[in-house]
């Protein structure tokens, strides 16, 4: 039999927001804070899929808490975004 081959998927800024490219191009040159927590959402991003795509054997507790650090990022990023834009 095959082996079931998990379909990894990726996180990207760009992709989610399609709409915020430019706000998200503003705000990493503009903002510190929200180049942190680009970076760090990245970072995690990176590290989700990596162990997505192994398959490597990780508690299922810290993987649904860094699944859930990539959310809280996400999410403070999207509420920048949006005022960034309605700031233009």
């Amino acid at each position: 039999p095959e082996a079931m081959i998990m379909q990894v998927e990726h996180h990207d800024l760009h992709l989610d927001f399609p709409e915020y490219v430019d706000s998200i191009h503003a705000l990493k040159a503009s903002s510190e804070k929200f180049g942190n927590l680009y970076d760090e959402y990245h970072q995690v991003t990176r590290e989700v899929e990596r162990l997505e795509e192994d398959d490597v054997p990780v508690d299922d507790f810290a993987f649904e808490n860094l699944k859930k650090q990539r959310v809280r990022l996400k999410d403070q990023m999207y509420r920048m975004l949006v005022a960034h834009k309605s700031g233009d």
